[in-house]
């Protein structure tokens, strides 16, 4: 893979959106392309236009802080994580909430699916990782994984692993489809916030609350390289539509840009330089919609750049 230099990686600040009166901490894909959907502590999912830059509320009947929000588009479901553990189920076409699930006692820090198992999977506060049927919308299995959180879950579907990322610093990989734990390991000092497989499935990157950006082989989950990327906490990565670069985002308010290939730093975006977040950073999306970077956070802010290549 080609090197991309520090000097080569251009950005534009789009616009900055207001609309939530509360700290954002949940980010997901829309309903197109140039959409996304955000939620937080103010209660309700906003639906936002990447060309137009309008909001609408899209579902505001919660009792409880959003902690995560997965859209599930070839099911047309949304579906939202609370902080008391419930997890809503919202019919998108009619914007209609269908089914509450409630098998976690504690927050719901993260929701992803799989195509391949027709299957839902949480992660709780609880220190339990669940996995759901896509046809019943209802609970297969919860298995205990440790006394501290669940916080992170990524798939890598060329290996069919499933990884897990924990409270005690600890990541479990799994097989897909039996859910045997092929691999457990410290990740982290701290807690284990984030994993996220590479687009080729060859490396898996974590992040952890000691600041720390790990990157390891996927076939026997070798660590190749550990990098002190932030001053705090890393809660969020993401890869860019072409899987050059990569974003990390942290409570230090910051976002940080990384080549893909050889996992060097390139860029800092903040307040001072770049018109970045004044609060923490909770979750980056990366939008083929003109290669948008998009970022969300304790400020209330939906942040849009433009991230560019130059010759």
């Amino acid at each position: 893979m080609e090197t991309v230099k520090n000097e080569n990686i251009g950005f534009k600040v789009i616009a900055a959106l207001k609309g939530h009166t509360g700290c954002i901490y949940a980010l997901d894909r829309g309903l197109s392309d140039h959409t996304v959907f955000t939620g937080g502590s103010d209660q309700f999912i906003a639906h936002w236009d990447l060309e137009s830059f309008r909001a609408e509320k899209f579902a505001t009947s919660f009792t409880a802080h959003l902690y995560s929000i997965c859209h599930i588009y070839e099911k047309q479901l949304l579906l939202a994580g609370t902080t008391d553990g419930s997890i809503h189920i919202i019919d998108v076409a009619q914007k209609k909430e269908i089914k509450i699930l409630k098998y976690h006692q504690g927050p719901i820090f993260d929701i992803k699916y799989s195509l391949e198992t027709n299957c839902f999977y949480t992660a709780g506060g609880d220190g339990n990782f669940a996995v759901c049927s896509l046809d019943t919308l209802s609970l297969v299995k919860i298995k205990r994984l440790c006394a501290e959180k669940v916080r992170s879950i990524d798939f890598n579907h060329d290996t069919s692993e499933i990884a897990v990322a924990l409270g005690s610093g600890d990541v479990f990989i799994f097989d897909l489809f039996g859910l045997q734990v092929k691999y457990g390991f410290i990740a982290h000092r701290l807690s284990s916030n984030i994993v996220r497989y590479s687009p080729d499935g060859k490396f898996l990157l974590t992040g952890g609350r000691d600041a720390y950006l790990n990157i390891w082989e996927t076939g026997n989950y070798n660590q190749i390289k550990s990098v002190a990327a932030h001053n705090w906490a890393i809660y969020d990565i993401a890869y860019s539509p072409d899987g050059t670069l990569f974003a990390t985002g942290s409570r230090d308010k910051t976002v940080k840009l990384w080549d893909a290939g050889t996992f060097e730093f390139l860029k800092r975006i903040n307040k001072e330089v770049y018109t970045g977040h004044s609060h923490s950073v909770n979750k980056l999306l990366w939008s083929p919609f003109h290669n948008y970077l998009v970022s969300v956070g304790d400020d209330k802010e939906v942040m849009i750049r433009e991230v560019n290549i130059n010759d």
